[in-house]
């Protein structure tokens, strides 16, 4: 049984698995996009969202961490100097995976992954497709809010001065 094994093997050892994993997460922070298995995909997923959480932090410890992890000086530098400036006020959540459909060869699930900042199509088409703000249908706060407050008409300052001088003459 298999419960609770948190991990997927891919049908590797452990150090294939990693050495896969590492040039994977550098290939990915280098080209900012991918195109992968969805189980490795998702494997990568939570092997390089740490590393760029640690990539806030530009000391010279976490670089060494993250060499550690990539073995790919490019890599680290591409991350720390390009990756970790347009992600610093995000909360988490740096890749995105976008299903493609199934490999002709073996038909698994082929898939791109890319790092959510980085994709300029998806955010230029995400700011001109703006709608308007969506309004309830029912207009009950309206009618509750209109009946509350009674309406009062400013009066233009020639008014109040007609009005004036008819109660001075009374």
């Amino acid at each position: 049984m298999r419960h609770r094994k948190g991990i997927n093997h891919l049908g590797r050892t452990s150090d294939h698995r990693h050495a896969m994993l590492s040039n994977m997460a550098a290939s990915l922070i280098l080209h900012k996009r991918i195109t992968t298995t969805l189980a490795k995909a998702k494997a990568l997923r939570s092997y390089v969202e740490p590393l760029i959480t640690k990539s806030k932090d530009t000391s010279t410890h976490s670089q060494r961490v993250v060499f550690s992890y990539l073995q790919n000086k490019q890599a680290v530098h591409e991350l720390f100097y390009n990756v970790s400036g347009k992600i610093a006020t995000r909360p988490g959540g740096y890749t995105r995976i976008l299903k493609t459909g199934l490999r002709l060869g073996d038909s698994s699930e082929m898939c791109m992954m890319e790092l959510v900042d980085f994709n300029t199509t998806y955010n230029v088409v995400k700011e001109t497709a703006k709608k308007a703000p969506r309004t309830r249908r029912g207009s009950r706060k309206k009618e509750t809010t209109a009946a509350a407050e009674p309406e009062v008409k400013p009066q233009a300052p020639e008014e109040k001065a007609a009005e004036g001088d008819s109660s001075e003459e009374q």
